[in-house]
């Protein structure tokens, strides 16, 4: 498949063209309890709520230069998938985006809904594995673990600033699938 895209990429159009990983995940005011280290024979207090209020994080990640567009809506669904990808396509609008997606049923879009400078490309259901951006979300969600946020606002803030962290360099390390590199490089001779 990246070898077809490379072949037929019109290069004075995009001159440059980069791999993402795309998924999203659910984020809530419900308490979220993990292990935590303590000293030996204490047992941990930790503060819990049971509260159904979420919000959900949209995000594309590049395992190539470290480059990552996250979104934070409420809901999942078909149209607002479709900005998404409009606003993802307007963040280096002379870059071609081969995006990597998981089959849920809201990414069915029409393909000449597709902005003109990404490409969607689907793994197979049911293989999370192969979609590094879910190892994002773990790696997001280890640090979410046993906090307590009184209202949304709070949870957004802790978000907002946790995807500000996140430097090129981790953001390439978690992502960095070496099958897909390798197919990658030798599709745009990188």
């Amino acid at each position: 498949m990246f070898i077809q895209l490379g072949n037929s990429l019109d290069k004075n159009k995009f001159p440059s063209v980069n791999l993402y990983f795309q998924d999203e995940s659910r984020f809530g005011l419900m308490s979220h309890i993990g292990r935590c280290i303590t000293a030996k024979g204490v047992r941990p207090v930790i503060s819990y709520q049971h509260r159904f209020s979420t919000t959900y994080l949209y995000g594309s990640y590049s395992p190539i230069d470290g480059n990552s567009f996250v979104w934070e809506i409420n809901g999942t669904s078909i149209d607002i998938f479709k900005r998404y990808l409009q606003a993802f396509s307007a963040q280096r609008p002379n870059e071609y985006k081969i995006v990597v997606i998981d089959n849920a049923r809201f990414h069915l879009i029409k393909p000449d809904e597709v902005p003109e400078n990404i490409f969607l490309l689907n793994i197979p259901p049911y293989t999370p594995e192969l979609n590094p951006s879910e190892q994002i979300w773990q790696y997001i969600k280890t640090r979410y673990k046993n906090q307590l946020f009184a209202t949304m606002r709070d949870l957004k803030k802790w978000l907002w600033d946790m995807v500000i962290k996140m430097q090129p360099e981790t953001i390439m390390s978690i992502t960095g699938n070496k099958h897909y590199l390798k197919l990658f490089n030798a599709a745009f001779c990188i």
